[in-house]
């Protein structure tokens, strides 16, 4: 069984989501400890916390599937599958059409295989999910144009504090997430933008760039007080701009916006209380919808490749119930040759390279059966004739 726990930007606020998250983590971690699950794998984003697990020994009906918070969403085979694909064509993210949600997909796929607990199953799923996510973005203009969660943020900027001409802008990680930032600003003509990192030469190389300047993680305090636009996306787990850490900076509080696009946060709510004008991932949600609104007519196209190459999954999950079969099939056929053609052997050893006759004559022989008989074991799987693969089971094993 396939088994998707998630929260997500569509049925939670960045507050909440970080509540259900760890509730999520909590939920997986008894499922695990009850069902000994080793295959998974974990999406973590700023809008999202997903697992998908494969495991047949969970029933739909445990008591822990049962739960009680109705924000964590729990999606079963087919439904949990539909979902990863809608999610890497980019028709699930808060930005729709963006780009990013498939390389974390992929990045948590590479993650799982290097702890080794992405099995065949979800290699299979997600492999395909990646493939679908391309083919999308190729195939249609779903992300022609699109705007990234930093374009965005940088959006709500322009929206709240007017052109960011001559503005002095601090962003604060250098991550993914503040490329992404970076990028946006890179197309205004900035006085002057900081960048500010924990591992400072990773903020060094994102200034450079930019035509910025890396400053001191230390040193925040210092552009804090000079910053017009604050832009944080981190990975810290706890806020890392406070109401009491800007009481100890003499700034102009009312005059400088801070945009959070971190999940946690980094900026605590309480700044707002100094007159900072501070926003974060929810009040992205406006400018999401326009950008929804414009990709409407994209969507239709989207929806019949996620289908089409649903069906080409599902035919790829047939067959990998008969490759066990096939598999046997083969061992058995090839361990018979190599009998045979041991007693051949015997009998011709005084006939040059008559071994090598015998071993290749022995060996065509058996790949050509052997042919006939997957192509015709593979298309009863397709086709759910249950009875014919009963019959492969009972013969070959």
């Amino acid at each position: 069984m396939i088994l998707n726990l998630r929260v997500d930007h569509k049925i939670a606020d960045i507050q909440s989501m970080e509540v259900i998250a760890n509730e999520i983590d909590e939920l997986f971690v008894k499922l695990q400890e009850k069902y000994s699950i080793g295959e998974y794998i974990e999406i973590n984003t700023c809008n999202r916390k997903e697992y998908y697990i494969h495991n047949n020994n969970i029933p739909e009906d445990d008591i822990l599937l049962s739960h009680e918070n109705r924000s964590i969403i729990i999606d079963y085979g087919q439904s949990a599958v539909m979902h990863l694909l809608r999610m890497t064509s980019g028709l699930e993210s808060m930005i729709v059409g963006e780009d990013q949600i498939l390389g974390q997909v992929n990045d948590a796929k590479h993650k799982a295989e290097k702890n080794r607990h992405c099995g065949k199953v979800l290699d299979l799923i997600f492999t395909k999910a990646i493939h679908v996510g391309r083919v999308v973005r190729k195939k249609t203009n779903i992300n022609k144009g699109a705007v990234s969660i930093g374009s965005a943020a940088i959006d709500l900027a322009e929206k709240h504090i007017g052109s960011l001409e001559d503005k002095s802008v601090l962003v604060i990680g250098a991550g993914k997430m503040g490329k992404l930032v970076a990028k946006a600003l890179a197309e205004k003509n900035l006085n002057a933008i900081f960048v500010a990192n924990r591992t400072f030469y990773v903020a060094v190389q994102l200034a450079e760039d930019l035509g910025g300047q890396a400053i001191l993680f230390n040193d925040l305090e210092k552009y804090l007080a000079t910053a017009d636009l604050v832009i944080s996306a981190t990975s810290a787990p706890h806020p890392i701009i406070t109401k009491e850490r800007l009481l100890g900076i003499d700034m102009d509080y009312e005059n400088v916006m801070m945009v959070d696009i971190a999940n946690p946060r980094d900026i605590s709510e309480d700044v707002l209380e100094l007159g900072v004008k501070s926003f974060n991932i929810d009040d992205l949600r406006e400018i999401a919808d326009e950008n929804t609104r414009l990709r409407k007519k994209e969507f239709g196209e989207a929806e019949n490749i996620i289908t089409e190459e649903f069906i080409l999954l599902q035919d790829s999950f047939k067959i990998m119930d008969v490759d066990e079969i096939l598999g046997n099939l083969r061992a058995s056929m090839e361990d018979i040759r190599q009998r045979e053609m041991e007693k051949a052997n015997a009998k011709l050893s005084n006939i040059d390279g008559s071994a090598k006759i015998v071993d290749n004559l022995t060996n065509s022989i058996i790949n050509k059966i052997f042919h006939d008989i997957s192509k015709k074991v593979k298309k009863a799987a397709k086709d759910e004739n249950k009875e014919v693969i009963a019959a492969c089971e009972y013969i070959f094993n």
